[in-house]
């Protein structure tokens, strides 16, 4: 029996959907504490929030204000107001973006990962150790690529994110609980990154110089997640909340701004 075309149209749809949102730079770990077993595969997809608050979010709403009240501010020797502001734009990214993963147990409690965040490609490795039958620890290390074209292009004038290409690396610390059956699942944990990023190629008026952005970002912080389900299938949940140094240059104008950043995230997953 054929499936109705409705929901062939959903499964079919559903996943392009997600890969046309790319402007967000959350980066949720979306995982429990404890491997996967040899073999195993667990395959995710939703979605994940970044929002910057405090000086972050403050920064960035001064250098749009400055920037509707002078457009030409980007072009004729930017302030400090300004490339704060940018510089949040570029690293942050405050918005909304897809997770898809996978994840595999390559045994003796070693699991690696891969997942498609928006913006970033994020390659993992981690080992779990066994607390309990129910608890575990886990240490991992990712690093991910910002992909060039994957980010949406006007935050601020003269500044055209999707030129934006980078790098970063992240450290996450999880310890969690598992219930008999993983009918529930929860964990918490520490984690922490650096992530440099440029914008090398953006838009600039008739006859004036090609503009350049740098910016390269410290942060740590904590996450919380949780996790429903029963047998193969799962609905996860996961907030990290960090704080964050970045530091940079846009057009030889050298600025530096902190705050703190709050990184929802849900998935689907599915385990065979």
């Amino acid at each position: 029996m054929r499936p109705p075309p409705t929901l062939t149209a959903l499964v079919v749809a559903s996943p392009l959907a997600l890969l046309s949102i790319h402007c967000g730079g959350g980066l949720p770990v979306l995982h429990p504490a404890r491997a996967l077993p040899a073999g195993s595969v667990r395959a995710g997809a939703g979605f994940s929030a970044n929002a910057a608050t405090g000086g972050l979010s403050d920064a960035l709403g001064a250098a749009r204000g400055e920037a509707a009240a002078n457009p030409n501010v980007a072009f004729t020797g930017p302030d400090e107001t300004f490339v704060r502001g940018a510089l949040v734009a570029a690293s942050v990214a405050p918005g909304l973006s897809p997770v898809v993963a996978a994840r595999t147990g390559m045994g003796a409690q070693f699991e690696g990962g891969i997942g498609y965040t928006g913006r970033m490609v994020r390659v993992d490795v981690r080992r779990s150790f066994d607390v309990s039958s129910h608890w575990a620890l886990s240490v991992g290390a990712g690093g991910s690529a910002v992909l060039h074209g994957h980010q949406d292009g006007g935050a601020l004038p003269n500044i055209d994110l999707a030129d934006l290409h980078g790098w970063a690396m992240d450290l996450p610390l999880l310890i969690g609980y598992q219930s008999d059956g993983d009918l529930y699942m929860l964990w918490i944990g520490a984690r922490t990154g650096y992530e440099h990023v440029e914008v090398s190629d953006v838009s600039a008026p008739p006859k004036g110089p090609v503009s350049t952005l740098e910016a390269t970002r410290f942060w740590g912080g904590g996450l919380l997640g949780a996790a429903v389900g029963f047998r193969h299938v799962h609905i996860a949940m996961e907030l990290d909340v960090s704080y964050a140094t970045i530091e940079g240059d846009y057009n030889q104008t050298h600025a530096q701004v902190a705050g703190v950043t709050l990184s929802p995230a849900t998935a689907l997953w599915w385990r065979f």
